[in-house]
C-alpha cells in the first residue's frame, strides 16, 4: 500500500461532515494519525440547543442528525489509525490554544492543519447583510483559521516540519452575489496563506489553499433547487464536484511529494472560472 502521510499527525477542523470529514478521512486512507475537531458533538445532550447559537446550518445539521464527529473518529480508529475527537469553537483562542497542546502531547507532534471550519448560511445583498451574521463570518472564517495556524505554528517550527491548507472558495477569486461576508473572508484566507507560506519557508513549513467551487456535500443540498442548476451549468463539467476531489488535493499538498509548492491557491473547481457559456 502506497502510505505517503504514514507517520504524520493532521488535525482537521470543521470535520464534523461535508468536506471536513472526507478531508479526514482521506488524510487517514494515506496514512496519517487524525485529529478530528468541530464546534458540534453528536453525542452532546443539548446538541440541538447549542447549535441554535452558531446559524441557521448548524441549527439543520444538528436536526438532522447530519454530525459526525466521534463517528469519523471511530471510522479513522477501525482504519489501524490514531485517532481523538474534539469539541473546539475556532473563534476562542484560548480553546484552541489548549485543544492544540493537547493533541501535541497526546500524539507527539502536529504535521498537518487543516483549516476547514467556516460558515456558509448567510446569503443577501449588501443593504440586507446582518451585521452580527457579518462578524460571526469573519470570526470563524478568517481569524479561526489565523487562530489554528498560529497554535500550531511553534511545533511546526520545532520540528522543521509543516502543512498548513487553507480552505478559500471561488467566492474569494471571483466574489460572490449576495455573499459580501463569505467572499471578503475567503478573500482574505488566501492572503493569509501566501503570508504564512514567505514566514514558513525557512522552517520547512508550507502553507497552501484549495479553491472549490461547487462541491456536492450536504449543505450544498440545502440550497435552492433552481439556483443549484444554474451554478452547476456554470462549471465546464455541468456537474457538482464532489468532497473526495477536495480530499485528494489535501493529500497531495500535505505529502512530501507537494514538498516545493507553498503560498498556491490550488483551484478544485470544475472549471467553473473558465469562461463558459
Amino acid at each position: 500500500m502506497n502510505l505517503p502521510l504514514k507517520g504524520k499527525v493532521a488535525v482537521v477542523t470543521g470535520a464534523s461532515r461535508g468536506l471536513g470529514r472526507m478531508d479526514a478521512l482521506k488524510l487517514a486512507e494515506a496514512g496519517a494519525d487524525v485529529v478530528v475537531t468541530d464546534i458540534l458533538i453528536e453525542e452532546d445532550e443539548k446538541l440541538e440547543e447549542k447549535s441554535e447559537q452558531y446559524g441557521p446550518m448548524s441549527q439543520i445539521m444538528a436536526q438532522s442528525k447530519t454530525i459526525y464527529t466521534k463517528s469519523t473518529a471511530k471510522q479513522i480508529e477501525e482504519m489501524g489509525r490514531r485517532s481523538a475527537a474534539y469539541r473546539m469553537d475556532v473563534t476562542d483562542r484560548e480553546e484552541v490554544q489548549k485543544v492544540m497542546a493537547e493533541i501535541k502531547d497526546k500524539f507527539g507532534r502536529i504535521d498537518i492543519l487543516v483549516n476547514n471550519a467556516g460558515t456558509l448560511d448567510h446569503t443577501a445583498r449588501l443593504e440586507h447583510q446582518n451585521d452580527d451574521f457579518w462578524d460571526r463570518d469573519l470570526k470563524v472564517n478568517l481569524t479561526g483559521a489565523y487562530n489554528c495556524s498560529k497554535a500550531v505554528w511553534p511545533y511546526m517550527k520545532e520540528q522543521k516540519w509543516g502543512r498548513i491548507i487553507n480552505m478559500a472558495s471561488v467566492a474569494g477569486t471571483l466574489g460572490g452575489y449576495g455573499q459580501a461576508s463569505y467572499s471578503t473572508t475567503k478573500a482574505g484566507i488566501l492572503g493569509l496563506t501566501k503570508t504564512l507560506a514567505l514566514e514558513g519557508a525557512r522552517y520547512n513549513i508550507t502553507s497552501n489553499a484549495i479553491v472549490p467551487g461547487i462541491i456536492n456535500t450536504e449543505a450544498f443540498q440545502y440550497t435552492n433547487p433552481k439556483m443549484r442548476e444554474r451554478m452547476i451549468e456554470r462549471t465546464a463539467f455541468k456537474r457538482p464536484g464532489e468532497p473526495e476531489d477536495i480530499a485528494y488535493a489535501i493529500v497531495f499538498l500535505s505529502s512530501d511529494q507537494a514538498k516545493y509548492i507553498t503560498g498556491v491557491g490550488l483551484p478544485v473547481a470544475g472549471g467553473i472560472d473558465l469562461f463558459t457559456f
